[in-house]
């Protein structure tokens, strides 16, 4: 069964988009290809535990199992060795992307304090759409109580658009709460 965002993008967003951007082939109408939540846990060179802490919160927001990223190169002046754990992250596609991008605009964003919007210079001129998040507790998913520590994350929104203004069009029509 097809999610809610999904079933709107095909029914109403992707018609719409055809019409105001003039295309003149339906498969240049901009889409979701996925969605990338990255955790970067520092801390995770001293005590291996918080990573574990970090994968959990990771799948209880996603539903899947994050993988773990490694460091690339060693840096002496974080105490870091090539190889060594230090992150963790998610790759959404499908249905998982949908509910989460959902759950994203309509649930999250609007828990967190003073919100006033996303930017919209947040766009990397490929038509992708990168969001930092200061704390894992604006999800309803994360229980509060089991918090060690509020981490941040990275959320990045891969559409297939050529421009940052076809990309800002695609998650206006899909409910992203730009700022003013």
């Amino acid at each position: 069964m097809k999610s809610r965002l999904e079933t709107r993008y095909t029914e109403q967003i992707a018609p719409e988009l055809f019409k105001e951007l003039g295309y003149k082939s339906v498969m240049q109408v901009p889409k979701l290809t996925k969605i990338v939540i990255n955790m970067g846990v520092g801390e995770a060179t001293t005590d291996p535990k918080k990573l574990d802490a970090a994968v959990v919160e990771l799948e209880q927001l996603t539903g899947q199992k994050p993988l773990v990223t490694k460091a690339k190169k060693s840096l002496a002046v974080f105490k870091l060795r090539e190889g060594m754990p230090i992150g963790t992250k998610v790759t959404l596609r499908g249905k998982k992307m949908y509910d989460f991008l959902d759950r994203l605009t309509n649930v999250a964003l609007p828990r967190v304090r003073d919100f006033r919007g996303v930017p919209k210079t947040s766009f990397d001129g490929f038509g992708n759409y990168t969001m930092g998040i200061k704390e894992q507790i604006i999800f309803p998913e994360i229980d509060y109580d089991k918090v060690q520590k509020l981490r941040g994350m990275d959320i990045t929104i891969v559409t297939t658009a050529k421009t940052n203004e076809e990309a800002y069009k695609l998650l206006e029509k899909f409910g992203m709460p730009f700022a003013k």
